[in-house]
């Protein structure tokens, strides 16, 4: 399994905006919820409009660890989210497969997110990219490791720095004008 980054870069964040929406409004969609609530593809794929309908939390048991978790949906992804529901049934996927009733497999997912990332000349980049940009902004925007690690779940502070991509950046910083 390759690992795969965060994306650092606004700029990037954006070009795969309009690169998914190329493609359909559901991939689009996918990977703004992806980089906004943080959660795990396998735990964003199976949720269906009633999950998300006139909601301010997103409430689910994570499939990975089984707690459970409630996720505040930001007043942006509130809008994104009625947009892309309207005229939808409850019982609907949000992430529905063109071929079945059921939802795009991860399988699926990879391949839609990391082909726009290829078109967009991003590498190092799966599904996981969303949980890891949402975790890198995070901690870039409120400079709080120990919120971050709650958020995510994880049992030390290291682990979701190495985690978010901050140790590697702080560690190719220090290289960057070190020589001997």
């Amino acid at each position: 399994m390759q690992t795969v980054q965060p994306l650092r870069d606004r700029f990037l964040i954006h070009a795969m905006k309009e690169e998914l929406k190329k493609s359909s409004y559901r991939n689009y969609f996918l990977f703004v919820m992806g980089i906004n609530t943080g959660l795990r593809i396998s735990d964003l794929l199976p949720l269906k409009v009633s999950n998300v309908l006139d909601k301010t939390h997103i409430v689910l048991r994570e499939t990975k660890t089984r707690k459970s978790k409630r996720f505040l949906i930001n007043l942006e992804l509130r809008n994104i989210i009625a947009a892309y529901i309207e005229g939808k049934d409850e019982e609907d996927y949000l992430f529905p497969s063109h071929k079945t009733d059921l939802p795009i497999q991860r399988v699926q997912a990879y391949k839609i997110l990391n082909q726009a990332a290829t078109n967009v000349g991003i590498s190092e980049f799966g599904t996981h990219s969303l949980r890891k940009t949402f975790g890198f902004w995070h901690y870039t925007i409120n400079k709080n490791v120990a919120l971050l690690q709650d958020i995510f779940n994880h049992t030390s502070p290291d682990i979701t720095l190495r985690y978010i991509g901050i140790n590697q950046d702080i560690v190719d910083q220090s290289l960057e004008n070190f020589s001997l």
